[in-house]
């Protein structure tokens, strides 16, 4: 086994050293990488499209940066991919639909400019649902992805890509996007760590809208210290992004070691309920000891209105989808129909054709919760409902300094076994809406496995603009733990 194939098994830091080191050269480790990518994707679909010539040109000219003595830090050289959300300057973007295949952009999303300026060699776009819109990455376009952890099961949505590719060692890390959980929930179902910041933390330029409000860009790693490196890289103020915190970005690594003696953790008594596999259940709260036997205080809590947090969420969600998706209409950019006779029938053909049926879907849910008649009465009502899902971890957030929950109430489920049942899909993220709702940070990390060999995922939930508190808990937790060194065998 060559040391390039150790490495891509390993995590950034090991593969940084390395690369510091002199023991290997970019170049090298992003060729093995490619031949990864090669061999082992065309069992799993992660990659929609595979820029090697982009990536040889970016690990070579890390390498010339080294031997000149101005590398750009840990990341420098470090083979990573990216869900086909970002857009990327002369890199088809496709948002996993017909209705924008083959599209370019002109220009480059902020997190991938900032992880350029640190180094980083993009190998490709992930796979994903089809504009975000999912929990199992069937909703793509071009095809489902599969766990690599067990081929016949889904690798979770919509940063489905994202998470396989990462937990297969195709890549050291992947940037994805998280609505209602489309970081976290894969995360959990593949093993890995998955990371939604604040709202506002990282910039949304670039990335191609879904829900304006909820949507957030995060890191997903095999480490909780690797997990930390990439958000370290992206995180901060961006003028192009209206939303953007003009906040600033903390050395995420600088306290990561501190452990969990003293801290207060809440456990939310309504994400322990009917519908949690008993194995999640038993992992989960076999966590919380470990934390217990840390120093961690842990106390029962209450966030009464989680209940209505999955209907509020598809209210909302759709709603802003309805107004995004408008743009694409045949006209601007991206497919239209050739079989269209007049402007309306293109504009029908084309988003009939251009669009799966979950975008439809959603579509039509938020098109009718916006009509005259139905504003008030759905819309509107589900925004005051967020304001009291707020108001709750608010409330929460005065006693303690952490949540600690399930991500997903199962472990990865088959492919095709809920595609006909949209509200049993929906459900998945039924854990992880709470708080993209109220715009808080939330993590998942490994916490164990089912009898069957399924990842089981653990999330922390934090305060606004908390997610060191969030990192340093997982990291405290990891290091008790093996659950993140273990390996699929694809």
């Amino acid at each position: 086994m060559s040391i390039e194939t150790e490495l891509l098994a390993g995590t950034i830091e090991g593969a940084a050293a390395a690369l510091a080191g002199g023991a290997t050269t970019s170049a090298k480790l992003t060729q093995a990488a490619l031949e990864r990518v090669a061999a082992v994707d065309p069992k799993l679909h992660a990659f929609l499209t595979i820029d090697e010539a982009g990536a040889r040109g970016q690990a070579q000219a890390s390498d010339a940066r080294r031997a000149a003595g101005q590398s750009l830090g840990v990341l420098d050289g470090i083979p990573i991919a990216l869900k086909d959300i970002f857009c990327t300057k002369g890199l088809a973007t496709t948002c996993a639909s017909k209705i924008l295949e083959g599209w370019v952009p002109p220009y480059d999303a902020t997190a991938w400019a900032k992880l350029e300026g640190a180094g980083a060699v993009n190998l490709g776009k992930l796979n994903m649902d089809e504009f975000a819109m999912g929990s199992s990455n069937e909703n793509s376009a071009f095809g489902p992805v599969r766990n690599p952890w067990d081929l016949t099961r889904a690798p979770g949505g919509s940063s489905g890509g994202s998470a396989a590719a990462v937990s297969a060692r195709l890549a050291f890390g992947a940037l994805g996007t998280d609505t209602g959980g489309s970081i976290r929930q894969p995360a959990a179902l593949t093993g890995l760590v998955g990371l939604k910041p604040t709202y506002g933390r990282v910039s949304r330029y670039g990335v191609i809208a879904f829900a304006s409000s909820l949507d957030q860009v995060g890191p997903l790693a095999r480490t909780v210290r690797d997990a930390a490196i990439l958000l370290r890289a992206i995180a901060g103020h961006d003028p192009a992004d209206s939303t953007s915190i003009p906040a600033p970005v903390p050395d995420y690594l600088a306290d990561l070691e501190a452990g969990a003696k003293g801290l207060k953790l809440g456990v939310p008594r309504e994400y322990f309920v009917e519908g949690v596999d008993p194995e999640v259940e038993r992992a989960v709260r076999a966590a919380i000891e470990v934390y217990r036997s840390l120093g961690a205080q842990i106390r029962e809590v209450s966030l009464p209105h989680t209940e209505f947090a999955t209907a509020t969420y598809y209210l909302v969600a759709p709603a802003e989808a309805s107004s995004n998706l408008a743009r694409y209409d045949g006209v601007r950019f991206g497919y239209r129909s050739p079989r269209a006779k007049g402007l309306l029938d293109m504009y029908r053909k084309t988003r009939a054709e251009g669009f799966g049926d979950e975008v439809k879907r959603r579509i039509m849910l938020g098109t009718y919760a916006l009509s005259a008649g139905y504003y008030d009465a759905y819309y509107l009502r589900a925004q005051r409902v967020r304001t009291l899902i707020q108001r709750d971890f608010e409330a929460v957030f005065r006693e303690v300094d952490a949540l600690v929950t399930p991500t997903s109430p199962t472990a990865a489920f088959r492919l095709g076994e809920k595609i006909d049942d949209p509200l049993q899909m929906y459900l998945a993220d039924v854990f992880t809406i709470p708080a993209s709702l109220a715009g808080l940070p939330g993590m998942s990390l490994p916490c164990g496995f089912t009898a069957s060999g399924l990842p089981i995922g653990m999330q922390l939930l934090g305060r606004v603009l908390d997610e060191a508190m969030l990192l340093r808990l997982a990291r405290a937790y990891e290091r008790e733990t093996p659950w993140h060194a273990r390996a699929p065998a694809v």
